[in-house]
C-alpha cells in the first residue's frame, strides 16, 4: 500500500460464467478442473470452422429476482451484467444502492457491442435489391419494417452499464470503456483511480460481453484465432501447451464493487481484498499481434507493481491472460521473465481461460477475481489441458491441479488486440 493515499477495497463479487452463475459455484468448478466449453447452441454452428464454445448455460436473469419482461427485450450481455451486478452488490451489502448521497455511487464496466441481428440484416439486404441493383430507399424502407428500435439500441456498449446504473439509482459517473480483452480490467483501475481521487466512495464495475454469434465467430475464423479441436471441446483451451491451436471464444459477466476503506469500515462491510496496483500500456505495435519483445506487458507489470509499492518477490500468484494462442501464450512467458527475472521461475502462473474459455471483455474482471478467491482460500486454480511442454513456455503454470499454496497477493494480466495492456494487483486486507 502506498502512504497518504486513499485505499479502495473490495466488499462485493458476483458472476454469470460458462462456468458458475455464482462465485460459490466458479470456484468450486475452477478448483475441481472442469471445463465449460461445449458445442455451440446458441446458432447454428455445423458449417463454421469453429463448432464449440463457452457458453452460459441454465441460467436467467429471473434467478436474480428480476422476472420483468423488459429484460427479455434487453441484450445478452446487458442480462449478464444486471445479474452480475446484483450478485455483487448483495455481497457487499448494499442491495439498493447507497442510502446516503447516489452520486458517490458510480459504474465503470468494460462492455463489448451486443449480439448483431445478423439474419434481420440479410433480410434487409435482400428486400433492397432490384433485380442486381441495390437501391438505398428500399433499404432504409426494409429497415423500417424489419428491425426494432429498442434492439438496435441494446447492442451499442454502453448499454449495460446505463442499465446497471438505473438498478441501483447510480447517480455518479457511468462509464464504459472497450478495449478488447482488457476492456473490464481497465475499468476496474480507472474505477480504483476515481475512489483513490475522492470522486465517489463506491464504484460498481467489471465487465460483460457475449460474441458468440455468426459475426464475432466468423471475424475470429478469418483471424484464425480460434481452435477448431471440435472433437474434443473440453481439451480444446489449453494456454501454454504446445499443441495449443487457438483460444476458445466465451461469453459471461463479472463484476466487483470497490469501496473506499473507511466508508467500508463504518458501515461494517466484509472486505474481500484490496486493490493495490494499476498498470495501463499499449503495444504501439499490430492490431492483432503483441509486440514479439513483450515490451508493452512487461511495462505494464512494472507499472502495476510500482503503483502498489512491491516488487517483483511480493507477488505469490500471477494469473496470466494465457488465451491458448502461440504467439500471446510465448510473449506473455517472455515478460513476466522480464519483470521477474529468476523468481519467474518459482511463482506460480495460471490460465483459468484453460476451463472458461475467453469471455472477451469480461475476462479480466472474472480472472480479478479468481485471484481474490485464491488469496481466500490459499488455493491455486491450475491450467487444465497442459501435457506438451513448449519450449518457450517453461514457467511454473500449475498444470492440471489445483494447488494449495500461500498467497496474500496477486497479478491479473489482461492484453487486448490493439495492443491494449492492463495489469492489477489485489492483495489480502490488512486492517
Amino acid at each position: 500500500m502506498v502512504a497518504g493515499r486513499r485505499r479502495v477495497v473490495i466488499t462485493g463479487m458476483g458472476c454469470v460464467t460458462p462456468l458458475g452463475v455464482r462465485v460459490d459455484r466458479l470456484w468450486k468448478n475452477l478448483i475441481a478442473g472442469a471445463s465449460g466449453v461445449g458445442y455451440t447452441t446458441i446458432f447454428d454452428a455445423s458449417r463454421f470452422p469453429t463448432k464449440i464454445s463457452a457458453e452460459v448455460r441454465d441460467w436467467d436473469i429471473a434467478d436474480e429476482g428480476r422476472s420483468d419482461p423488459f429484460w427479455g427485450r434487453v441484450g445478452r450481455h446487458t442480462r449478464f451484467a444486471a445479474g452480475a451486478a446484483l450478485q455483487a452488490m448483495r455481497d457487499a451489502g448494499l442491495p439498493d444502492g447507497l442510502p446516503a448521497d447516489p452520486t458517490r455511487l458510480g459504474v465503470y464496466l468494460g462492455s463489448g457491442e451486443g449480439n448483431q441481428d445478423f439474419m434481420a440484416f440479410m433480410r434487409m439486404m435482400t428486400l433492397s435489391l432490384d433485380g442486381e441493383t441495390f437501391d438505398v430507399a428500399r433499404f432504409t424502407k426494409a429497415g423500417l419494417e424489419t428491425l426494432q428500435p429498442l434492439a438496435e439500441v441494446e447492442q451499442d456498449p454502453n448499454m449495460p452499464a446505463a442499465h446497471v446504473a438505473a438498478l441501483f439509482d447510480a447517480q455518479g459517473p457511468s462509464l464504459n470503456c472497450l478495449t478488447a480483452c482488457a476492456a473490464s480490467s481497465q475499468a476496474i483501475g480507472e474505477a480504483a483511480e476515481l475512489v483513490r481521487r475522492g470522486e465517489v466512495d463506491v464504484m460498481l464495475s467489471g465487465g460483460t460481453h457475449s460474441m458468440i454469434h455468426p459475426f464475432g465467430v466468423t471475424g475470429f475464423n478469418l483471424l484464425t484465432a480460434l481452435s477448431t479441436r471440435n472433437d474434443e471441446p473440453a481439451r480444446a483451451s489449453r494456454p501454454f501447451d504446445n499443441d495449443r491451436d487457438g483460444f476458445v471464444i466465451g461469453e459471461g459477466s463479472a463484476m466487483v464493487v470497490l469501496e473506499e476503506l473507511e466508508h467500508a469500515r463504518r458501515r461494517g462491510a466484509t472486505i474481500h481484498g484490496e486493490l493495490l496496483g494499476y498498470g495501463s500500456t499499449a503495444d504501439a505495435y499490430r492490431i492483432t499481434d503483441t509486440h514479439p519483445e513483450g515490451r508493452g506487458a512487461a511495462t505494464c507489470i512494472g507499472l502495476a507493481l510500482e503503483d502498489a509499492g512491491l516488487a517483483p518477490a511480493d507477488i505469490d500468484y500471477v494469473n496470466a491472460h494465457g488465451t491458448s494462442t502461440s504467439v500471446n501464450d510465448r510473449v506473455e512467458t517472455l515478460a513476466i521473465k522480464k519483470v521477474f527475472g529468476d523468481l519467474a521461475y518459482k511463482t506460480p502462473v495460471s490460465s483459468t481461460k484453460s476451463m472458461l474459455g475467453h469471455l472477451i471483455a469480461a475476462a479480466g474482471a472474472t480472472e480479478l477475481i479468481v485471484c481474490l478467491l485464491a488469496i481466500r482460500d490459499r488455493i491455486l486454480p491450475p491450467t487444465i489441458n497442459y501435457e506438451t511442454p513448449d519450449p518457450d513456455c517453461d514457467l511454473d503454470y500449475v498444470p492440471n491441479k489445483a494447488r494449495e499454496a500461500e498467497c496474500d497477493v496477486a497479478l491479473s494480466n489482461s492484453f487486448g488486440f490493439g495492443g491494449q495492456n492492463i495489469s492489477l494487483i489485489v492483495g489480502r486486507y490488512r486492517g
